[in-house]
């Protein structure tokens, strides 16, 4: 099967969709499929681990550019680079199928395709993570690129979602009919984040206790929690009330961090910025717990990497992934909800407790690795044929030619 896979950017990028594209990339590859990686963030094209990226960064001074820069109309810009892209090489050698995440739509104009269908994967639609509209112009941009998303998803011959319920939210967001052949498929971990992990010794040295935060600064993520119970924990930790501690944020420059955090708290954080893997993968094995308080995730790649390295994980029970990944197993506390106090009364018993986190860790070993490679590839590649075969039998709105 000849895969087409659409993605913002590609390892060693180092975000969360970069990390699932290269996943799914892979895994398909491994499988025996013939993939293609169209992305964004750079130029020119290589062989990968068995895998074709294309480069199609748009140049800086090109109409595409510049169409980007515009408000509601610059989210067209990517999806017409991506679909130019992809059918100067389908026209070249036909993709049996091409698959795209949903955020912020790259193949809203690649839908409908009888010669060429359409998967979405889903992530966290766009709209969970934007702040509210500051004005009309938000207002309108924020709008744009949610319609472009039902577009993609609507149009799309078949869909994926990470659990079962991020696919009903998916469904509500986007008005979704549910005749479009679906699957519920895990994301697996890279090779070297599961070897690194499995070899990681857990901490246990004297010392301030190491919490780790891996993502953006943002309201999804609890960002706004975090920092609210960081300056509860660290007027305790001022007074002796609580171990001393430091607070690692990775994805989190420091330009991010707000002014009016208490003195205290600074104190006790380390913004450490966007950062290469094995600097991530270090940072992972010198933590003794994870906190990830998000509101929502789709899956939570970061559940599954802190539970690789058995390190403990708090996280927030708002969110169904957190509930059924960390609470599930006993791998961590769960907040009651996404706020400073409720974070910290979980948090509080981590700091002072050795042997609690110890239990949390023996627990979080238990629930890992339970999504693989294969089981990607196969589960995929099942939801491709059933795609392919819906395209076939409806055909397309209208003729399309190469």
């Amino acid at each position: 099967m000849r895969v087409a896979l659409l993605t913002w950017d590609y390892p060693p990028a180092p975000s969360g969709l970069s990390t699932a594209a290269r996943e799914i990339a892979e895994s398909l590859a491994e499988a025996g499929a013939d993939v293609t990686v169209f992305t964004l963030d750079r130029v020119g094209r290589e062989r990968v681990e068995g895998v074709t990226v294309a480069g199609i960064g748009l140049p800086p001074d090109g109409g595409l550019a510049r169409l980007r820069r515009w408000g509601s109309a610059g989210h067209v810009a990517a999806p017409l680079a991506f679909r130019h892209a992809i059918l100067a090489d389908h026209a070249r050698a036909p993709f049996d199928v091409v698959e795209a995440t949903n955020w912020y739509a790259p193949a809203a104009l690649l839908t409908g395709r009888r010669d060429l269908p359409l998967v979405t994967r889903s992530s966290t639609p766009a709209a969970f993570s934007r702040p509210p509209a500051g004005s009309l112009r938000d207002d309108l941009d924020g709008r744009a690129a949610d319609a472009l998303e039902r577009r993609q998803a609507r149009g799309s011959a078949g869909l994926i979602a990470n659990t079962v319920e991020h696919g009903a939210v998916i469904a509500r967001a986007y008005g979704l009919s549910g005749r479009q052949p679906e699957a519920v498929i895990g994301l697996s971990l890279p090779p070297e984040i599961a070897a690194a992990a499995r070899g990681a010794l857990y901490p246990e040295d004297e010392g301030p206790v190491r919490l780790l935060f891996v993502g953006r600064a943002e309201a999804r993520k609890g960002f706004d929690a975090l920092l609210a119970a960081v300056a509860i924990l660290a007027e305790e930790a001022r007074r002796g009330g609580v171990p001393a501690f430091v607070l690692d944020l990775v994805g989190v420059p420091a330009t991010d961090l707000p002014a009016d955090i208490p003195e205290a708290a600074r104190a006790c954080i380390r913004a450490r910025g966007r950062m290469p893997a094995e600097d991530l993968a270090d940072a992972y094995a010198k933590a003794h717990a994870v906190l990830a308080p998000s509101r929502y995730e789709s899956f939570g790649l970061v559940y599954q990497e802190a539970l690789a390295y058995g390190r403990p994980v708090v996280a927030c029970a708002q969110d169904a992934s957190a509930r059924r990944f960390v609470g599930g197993p006993g791998a961590g506390p769960l907040a009651k909800e996404a706020t400073g106090p409720a974070l910290a009364d979980v948090v509080r018993p981590l700091l002072a407790d050795p042997a609690l986190r110890r239990t949390y860790r023996t627990n979080a070993l238990a629930a890992a690795g339970r999504f693989s490679r294969e089981v990607l590839a196969r589960e995929t590649l099942d939801l491709y044929a059933r795609a392919i075969a819906a395209a076939q039998a409806h055909g397309s709105a209208r003729p399309h030619s190469r």
